[in-house]
């Protein structure tokens, strides 16, 4: 059982329509509940009347710590992928809604096996926002607690929670609106006329409100386009990738690591994982905000990496460098870097526990040349975004830094916002507790007004020191450099994100949805009237795809309409019936998708020409499935 537990001002819901079979018999009218705890609940298989008890003795002892004893049971599969039967879980829930109510708790419960439409208000305190995980076999093994006993106090493995992490719950933070000149403006004074995305950024920032309640649009597409999928046999936060998209997010980690090397990085490979308790990384782990994994071999504990930073750092460590070559730059492209994500946060490709992650650092002298180093990658992950098919319109910039930082810096800031073009939202603190004293996220903002980060930057004025990394100056001296902390794309899977996230939105505004199409696994497809026409289509199909595009063939049975229909699902960019006409003429009647299936007369040169301007400069990868249909296997049902 998994339960993303709200404490809300009030929830608005209506039931829409039956999701499953199974629904329950209701009416349709709308309810509306305030001051309550909402427990949105997801029942998994094995779960049983003892997991339900034990989720209602968790909840019942926190809500004496909220004074408030009512609660809202509301079915919500979307918070696993382990799920049970329909009508197992309808009897968990009706259980649990039973128990509740002989513990006194004033109980509500949305009804099973509908979508319904709902409006939540959560409330800002600490614990409004709580996620919990229930098994039968965890269960029995946890030793019984009186049913007043805090959750926190049950025995059992306390993850490690850096300090940086707990300091992010207690640190004051200051909102402005850093402008295109460099000044600053109070969040609360700023005019947010004509900058709308901005605005849904800023309310999704300061109320720090991560929890996912409604599925965002990129997570069935990603299914339905075969791109990804959850993995039920894996932790949460851990997805399998379909051929299609571990070419789409292999074509990613090419581009990105020839930008970076054409930048200057060096490629570098380090370990997965680090010991727990080495003097350097022990302190950095708590200068962090991040969970980690741990685990135990032999006699040590150990941690799964969250970035490139430790097996850099360590390099470093051991390197011998001199001024004149900095700045130095390292490069690795983490397949996996690991983070312990709430499980109420981990959602399709936006927020997972094993992620991707181009990660460059540079060592620079000092602040001058921090500067300048840091302008240059600035704009280098402004064009890599654009490259990949993400433009300004689609993100917004979060920029944080102390008072102190912005009052020595504040030309050097200023020019950072005057060569975006667009206001940025700063976060400003009165005293710097993390390891860097600049960080810019560049985020994309999403359907849901949520948002998630992409390219970051950032200044290191600690690690240095922390790692005993030096260069030699022009005295001879050993000095400690800065450390420049950049990944140019953010991670790789929150990229394919974006940008299923950006074709769903399009779609809303009456445009044909589909990816850029240097990423499209298919970006020509040929359909023959008939098979006889088979052959033909193939040797055309050869003069394509010599050409470093990927074209492949709909030998279906399916009729010449579905076929057509079917290869729009997929957003293939370019769609050719071929028959007779067409192979005797050389010209074909092209339907191009970025212009909602309008048809052009072109030859296979024009053809390729077309499609060639769109994918230049672009790494290639060939077709990932057999280019014959009939030949492809189903991967989501």
């Amino acid at each position: 059982m998994r339960i993303l537990q709200l404490h809300s001002n009030f929830i608005t819901y209506k039931p829409v329509e039956k999701e499953l079979a199974q629904a329950e018999e209701i009416e349709k009218t709308e309810v509306h509940l305030e001051d309550i705890v909402v427990l949105f609940t997801s029942i998994e298989e094995g779960d049983n009347d003892n997991v339900s008890q034990k989720a209602v003795n968790d909840v019942r002892a926190f809500l004496g710590k909220l004074k408030v004893n009512k609660i809202l049971i509301y079915p919500f599969a979307h918070l696993s992928s382990n799920l049970s039967k329909p009508s197992e879980a309808f009897n968990v829930i009706k259980a649990m809604e039973e128990f509740a109510k002989q513990k006194g708790i004033d109980t509500y419960r949305a009804p099973f096996g509908w979508n319904k439409q709902f409006t939540i208000s959560i409330k800002g305190h600490p614990l409004a926002e709580q996620a919990r995980a229930y098994t039968p076999e965890t269960i029995a093994a946890v030793e019984t607690q009186a049913e007043s006993a805090n959750m926190c106090d049950l025995k059992k493995d306390e993850e490690p929670v850096s300090a940086a992490l707990k300091a992010e719950d207690t640190l004051k933070s200051f909102w402005h609106i850093l402008q295109v000149d460099g000044s600053l403006v109070p969040v609360e004074e700023f005019k947010f006329k004509g900058n709308s995305n901005l605005q849904k950024f800023a309310n999704y920032e300061i109320k720090k409100t991560r929890a996912v309640t409604v599925m965002p649009p990129h997570v069935p597409l990603m299914k339905r386009l075969e791109i990804a999928d959850y993995e039920p046999g894996s932790d949460p936060g851990n997805v399998r990738w379909y051929p299609k998209g571990r070419m789409i997010k292999s074509l990613l980690e090419q581009y990105v690591t020839s930008r970076v090397q054409e930048y200057g990085g060096m490629e570098v490979e380090t370990p997965l994982m680090y010991d727990f308790h080495h003097p350097s990384l022990a302190s950095y782990l708590n200068r962090f905000p991040a969970r980690q994994y741990v685990l135990k071999s032999e006699d040590k504990e150990l941690f799964l990496r969250f970035a490139a930073c430790f097996g850099q750092f360590l390099m470093a460590h051991d390197a011998q460098i001199s001024y004149k070559q900095l700045p130095l730059k390292l490069f690795e492209l983490t397949r996996y870097s690991f983070r312990r994500e709430k499980s109420g946060e981990v959602v399709g490709l936006k927020r997972l526990r094993a992620f991707t992650m181009p990660d460059c650092h540079a060592f620079c002298a000092d602040y001058d040349q921090a500067k300048k180093e840091f302008m240059t990658r600035f704009d280098l992950c402004l064009d890599v975004l654009n490259n990949i098919g993400l433009v300004k319109d689609d993100y917004e910039i979060a920029m944080r830094f102390t008072k102190d930082f912005y009052a020595e810096h504040k030309e050097f800031i200023a020019s950072l916002a005057t060569k975006f073009g667009k206001p940025i939202l700063a976060e400003v603190w009165n005293e710097r507790f993390f390891y860097f004293a600049l960080k810019w996220d560049l985020n994309f903002v999403d359907n849901q007004g949520k948002a998630a980060a992409l390219s970051t930057d950032q200044i290191d004025v600690e690690n240095a020191k922390r790692y005993d990394i030096t260069y030699v100056d022009e005295t001879g001296e050993k000095q400690n450099p800065l450390i420049l902390h950049c990944s140019p794309s953010g991670a790789i899977e929150r990229d394919i994100y974006a940008l299923l996230e950006k074709a769903y939105f399009e779609q809303m505004t009456g445009k044909a949805p589909m990816l850029p199409v240097w990423l499209s696994p298919t970006q020509v497809r040929l359909i023959p009237i008939s098979d006889k026409f088979l052959d033909k289509v193939e040797q055309l199909a050869q003069q394509i795809a010599i050409n470093s595009i990927r074209v492949d063939i709909d030998d279906s049975a399916s009729t010449l309409q579905k076929k057509i229909r079917e290869a729009e699902q997929e957003w293939v960019p370019y769609v050719i019936v071929v028959g007779e006409k067409e192979i005797e003429s050389g010209t074909l009647s092209v339907r191009i998708r970025e212009f909602k299936g309008a048809q052009e007369s072109l030859t296979i040169d024009q053809l390729v020409s077309k499609v060639s301007e769109k994918i230049v400069g672009k790494p290639y990868k060939p077709l990932p499935l057999p280019v014959y249909l009939s030949k492809r296997p189903q991967f989501h049902g």
